[in-house]
């Protein structure tokens, strides 16, 4: 699987990298993030390698989604990739930028990127999260921790609270249709406005041929 130009970087760290039966972060999610930043970077400018090794090892620690330490999972992967970094023999400030895109991708650490490279992989990971493969990813997620598909009883959660860890459909409301808001860069926001398109046509539809009126 290419991660070009770098895959001689890659190739390095791939193998250091623990592998996880999670789907919805697996190789196909680092090439995906790859392919988006990518592109970003081609409009907004900014360090290729250091953005390559950011995305490569930025779910280098797994923690899995319903984990009290689930917070905590960006801070723990930037520690860890900074440690693969130094021996390998990195400068100091190459890993400290790796290190601060890593930790501050994840939407609930709550971090603020500062640099170029760090807003790209924040961007470029939360895409990945809305449109399609979004769709895929929720309800992928949602099968592995037990959840129902939706409440039949209240599938708008009119009369309820939303409740995504019993209902996979819920998560539309309490996170994915408001990602596509807070956008670091131009590039992103443009593709999370398409995706969130996506996304909103994918929940009416589904709403739609469960007759939710």
């Amino acid at each position: 699987m290419s991660f070009a130009p770098y895959d001689h970087l890659a190739h390095s760290l791939l193998p250091l990298i623990k592998t996880t039966e999670d789907g919805a972060h697996d190789l196909s999610h680092l090439r995906r993030v790859w392919c988006t930043a990518r592109a970003i970077q081609a409009e907004e400018g900014g360090d290729g390698e250091i953005l390559a090794a950011a995305t490569l090892l930025h779910d280098c620690v797994v923690v899995a989604k319903d984990s009290p330490q689930r917070a905590e999972a960006s801070r723990l992967a930037a520690a860890r990739a900074a440690e693969f970094l130094r021996d390998l023999g990195w400068r100091t400030e190459h890993v400290a930028a790796v290190a601060h895109a890593i930790e501050a991708h994840s939407f609930s650490a709550g971090i603020a990127p500062t640099t170029l490279e760090a807003r790209i992989l924040q961007d470029a990971d939360r895409l990945d999260a809305i449109g399609m493969v979004g769709v895929a990813r929720c309800f992928y997620t949602a099968g592995r921790m037990g959840s129902a598909l939706y409440d039949p009883a209240d599938p708008m959660a009119r009369a309820r609270t939303h409740d995504d860890r019993r209902f996979a459909i819920d998560h539309f409301q309490t996170k994915l249709l408001g990602l596509a808001t807070g956008f670091q860069t131009r590039s992103g926001a443009r593709l999370a406005g398409e995706r969130h398109a996506r996304l909103k046509r994918f929940l009416d539809e589904f709403m739609a041929e469960i007759d939710a009126t």
